[in-house]
């Protein structure tokens, strides 16, 4: 199997629509590129979102490899322009509390963990290490999804996933939840 190395996008500006990354988030994405590139990556895909697209760009300037984007790997939910962060979050957090509630502007927790662990399956054969980055939420929800609700932890659910952590599989089995000891 496949060794997957599952990037939570670095810090973004905090506005609705599709943010760039904050100057600390340039500096994470640089330091978790240089962590990746001692690994012997042979494929790095993103979501296709500015954010995640611009983690990548830093990983595959480091390994020297052309991006590939995946629409599976999309938030499950986005803070739309004309929404309100407090319409935004009620959504969010209906979305955490039951998995199959379809938000207006984005898919259920349910559906984004089976796309995630679909794109998984699909690129299980590639030869790896492979890169991806994509987003907190829908990193629980394959989290959820994969080990079922009672395995990942409420700070997790509550708090998300850390700016640049790295979850770690082979194949569809969980290694690591949420790393950040490369940014240390």
């Amino acid at each position: 199997m496949t060794v997957f190395y599952v990037v939570q996008h670095a810090e973004k500006e905090r506005q609705p629509g599709d943010p760039r990354l904050t100057a600390l988030g340039r500096l994470q994405a640089a330091r978790t590129a240089q962590w990746l590139g001692t690994l012997g990556l042979r494929g790095v895909v993103s979501s296709p979102l500015r954010r995640t697209r611009e983690t990548a760009e830093a990983i595959v300037a480091e390994v020297g490899l052309e991006l590939q984007l995946d629409a599976r790997l999309r938030e499950r939910l986005n803070w739309e322009e004309g929404q309100s962060l407090d319409e935004f979050t009620a959504d969010w957090a209906k979305s955490v509390q039951d998995r199959d509630y379809v938000p207006r502007s984005g898919v259920s927790s349910r559906e984004a963990g089976a796309q995630f662990r679909s794109f998984l399956l699909d690129y299980a054969s590639e030869p790896g290490p492979i890169a991806v980055t994509t987003h907190g939420g829908v990193t629980v929800d394959l989290l959820r999804t994969l080990l079922g609700d009672e395995a990942v932890t409420p700070e997790l659910l509550r708090t998300g996933v850390p700016s640049c952590a790295v979850t770690t599989l082979d194949g569809l089995t969980v290694i690591d939840i949420a790393s950040t000891r490369h940014l240390e």
